[in-house]
């Protein structure tokens, strides 16, 4: 009868054999298993990508890098021997900490420095560094200050200090938004950063008897 007639294998002319109709059966059964077996696998990898996205936003990450504090005043004690001019420690206001405090070498301009790295305290800390030069030139001072023009003095504890005060004024000035400078004996002091000028006044005042300490020996 014409409904039970076996389909015709076009590039054959003729009826499919049973063996035939048994291998298409077989190839569509298989391929119907790959493309089942290739949607599981898509799917359960985009419910794994979901998966981790989920753990990723709900687990709390921290705006910013945490470093441990620094104790500056080990640090200093116990690379003071490398320097022939004491080294200053400043006194940190309550609730402050510092993120680094290292000697610099010498590099393309020849002058070795002595850094601290200081945070204030609150929920914004600002930055102030203090570095500290030995026998200093033009060139290190123009790559510390850059483009920072001198606005005048300030007296701190019996130090006198040239301002820089780059705060509104058009250009990238970086961390030397509010920077003092000052020299006594072989040591140059730059006080610099992005805290308020009391901030960066209470820690160039904080050194004062170091400073002062170096115009005593050069002295002798």
């Amino acid at each position: 009868m014409a409904g039970t007639s076996k389909p015709i294998v076009a590039e054959l002319g003729r009826p499919e054999t049973p063996q035939e109709t048994a291998a298409r059966l077989a190839e569509q059964s298989r391929l119907y298993r790959q493309r089942k077996t290739l949607n599981n696998l898509v799917l359960s990898l985009l419910v794994s990508v979901g998966l981790v996205a989920v753990i990723i936003l709900a687990v709390p990450r921290p705006t910013t890098v945490q470093r441990d504090p620094i104790d500056y005043a080990q640090v200093a004690e116990s690379v003071q021997t490398s320097m022939p001019v004491p080294l200053a420690v400043p006194s940190l206001p309550e609730g402050w900490t510092s993120n680094a405090a290292e000697l610099r070498g010498g590099g393309a301009d020849g002058v070795a420095s002595w850094y601290i790295g200081l945070l204030t305290s609150g929920d914004s800390p600002q930055y102030v560094g203090l570095t500290q030069a030995l026998d200093s030139n033009p060139t290190w001072m123009a790559q510390q200050l850059g483009d920072s023009v001198a606005a005048g003095t300030v007296d701190l504890d019996g130090v006198t200090w040239t301002v820089f005060d780059n705060r509104g004024r058009s250009g990238d000035f970086g961390n030397n938004q509010y920077a003092l400078e000052a020299e006594s004996g072989r040591s140059t002091y730059i006080v610099a950063g992005t805290a308020t000028p009391e901030e960066v006044q209470q820690v160039a005042a904080s050194i004062a008897s170091n400073v002062l300490a170096q115009t005593d020996a050069s002295s002798q």
